[in-house]
């Protein structure tokens, strides 16, 4: 048997605008698994734990997986939650020699003690393993990633696509580095280069923009001895914390080549092009008028409500575009998902086929997004909202969305669920009887994740900014620990 490896996946992604603390149950809810469990139910997906296996089985490893756990994006971890994700992994830490650690982590944890969390998972973990243990990290493209993170960990390796389709190959990239560190063949560190800015102006997105240029810029450098892995992370502007912001992170050897140089090459260019923008976000209005005369000869309309993504930590109940779509008169569409556990519990006890009069969404905070909307719609489905994903991204995995029910407004099929998830996957719709390729219009929430699966059928796709908790319009939100200045807050400013 081949090296002793300690692995554990904590995951999440804190939104510290939102008033909702993410408590155990919220892990629980995405998935709350033991090591075995784990490996089960995730080990030949699109994870980061099956790359890890993968690798594993090549170099005969002995892998101890403690513990995959990860909630929706929300508010603030809470300490006793944190407290009892970290339990596994620091006990196992304690038990045994270890040849190297791998941790599944995000990159934009954000406790009710630490603004850092991942930085203080890094810490706990030190204080029992030393200083000099390889450990290796994956993390998300959206990491605030602090000078900590980097001083605790050898090896930190981000995702290169946003959708993110390459999860597993992320896996393996980082543990074969894992694997060279341990052997002595290489002795990494990280080197991080960052920018004073909230997000990196593009949201990170790779599928077109300036990412294209610098992930093959980033490649070109990873093709010099001593340079192992670089990556780029577009950052998290709904964390209000001092190090937030985009980074360049290279794990490499300075003695061979300058890391600082090449970080500061590609951190540069993400400063300089801070102006340009790719997404053109409409007004619910705008996006509803578009809609009310959309002809789907080539797929229907995909309209992104960017701002109430549930995958950055928005509530995802904004009724704005929901109820300009009405407004317009939109026929043969669908939309969703609108979290709102209290309306989809009431309509667990209407039949099927029931015209039903009910408020919904807008019930956590109306200021971003609206108010809730009062409809009469007739039920078309209703039971437990389980999806097992077949696209790109969610690939045979499975979410929940609790409680679930589709009611028909005036010509719009309308999920209402009762468990956060933005829109990653078909199936998110049509495991409820939605066939979102027949549709005219398909309006979801999400800000650029669910292109990699509703890109195949979409004739048109449009984003809308409704101004609810993961606006782009910056100024609306109440940033107070954020160093200053910052961009676009301060849009003067220079570096």
């Amino acid at each position: 048997m081949g090296f002793k490896i300690l692995s554990a996946e904590i995951s999440h992604e804190t939104n510290t605008f939102n008033i909702r603390p993410t408590d155990l149950q919220a892990f629980r809810d995405r998935y709350l698994l033991e090591g075995s469990a784990a490996i089960g139910a995730k080990g030949d997906k699109n994870t980061e734990l099956a790359g890890l296996l993968d690798v594993g089985r090549a170099h005969d490893w002995d892998i101890t997986h403690v513990i995959s756990a990860a909630a929706g994006p929300g508010g603030r971890v809470t300490r006793m939650a944190f407290d009892a994700l970290m339990a596994p992994l620091l006990e196992a830490a304690a038990t045994r020699e270890w040849d190297g650690v791998f941790l599944i982590l995000h990159g934009a944890m954000v406790t009710e003690d630490h603004d850092d969390g991942e930085g203080e998972i890094l810490r706990r973990l030190r204080a029992i393993v030393g200083a000099d243990l390889p450990v290796a990290v994956t993390l998300d493209p959206h990491a605030n990633v602090t000078s900590a993170m980097c001083d605790l960990a050898q090896i930190l390796v981000s995702f290169t696509t946003y959708p993110h389709v390459d999860v597993r190959a992320t896996g393996r990239r980082t543990a074969e580095l894992l694997h060279r560190t341990m052997a002595s063949e290489i002795r990494p560190h990280t080197l991080r280069a960052h920018r004073p800015m909230l997000e990196e102006a593009n949201g990170g997105r790779t599928d077109i923009g300036p990412m294209i240029e610098r992930h093959a810029m980033a490649r070109a450098f990873e093709a010099r001895k001593g340079v192992y892995a670089i990556s780029i992370n577009g950052a998290f502007p709904c964390a209000d914390i001092a190090e937030v912001g985009p980074t360049v992170l290279i794990v490499g050897e300075d003695d061979a080549v300058p890391l600082a140089a090449m970080a500061d090459e590609l951190a540069n260019d993400i400063w300089v092009r801070r102006h340009e923008v790719l997404n053109n976000y409409l007004t619910p209005t705008e996006a509803a008028r578009i809609a009310v005369s959309w002809q789907p000869g080539s797929g229907p309309l995909v309209i992104a409500d960017y701002a109430d993504n549930p995958g950055s930590g928005a509530y995802g109940d904004a009724p704005a575009l929901l109820e300009a779509m009405l407004a317009a008169g939109v026929q043969e569409a669908c939309f969703g998902p609108l979290i709102d556990a209290e309306a989809a519990a009431l309509l667990q006890d209407a039949s099927l086929g029931e015209d039903v009069t009910l408020a919904i969404g807008g019930k956590t905070a109306p200021e971003f997004g609206g108010g809730p909307l009062d409809v009469t719609g007739t039920l078309m489905w209703r039971g437990d909202g389980r999806v097992v994903g077949d696209g790109p991204i969610l690939g045979g995995q499975e979410r929940s969305f609790g409680p679930t029910a589709v009611l028909r407004i005036a010509g719009i099929d309308v999920l209402i669920v009762s468990i956060a998830h933005q829109m990653l996957d078909l199936q998110q719709f049509r495991a409820f009887g939605i066939e979102p390729s027949a549709k005219s219009v398909v309006a979801l929430k999400s800000m650029q994740h669910f292109r990699a699966a509703f890109a195949i059928i979409a004739g048109r796709i449009i984003v809308c900014d409704t101004g609810a908790l993961c606006t782009t319009q910056y100024d609306l939100l109440p940033y107070q620990n954020v160093l200053r200045p910052i961009f676009p807050l301060d849009k003067d400013m220079a570096i």
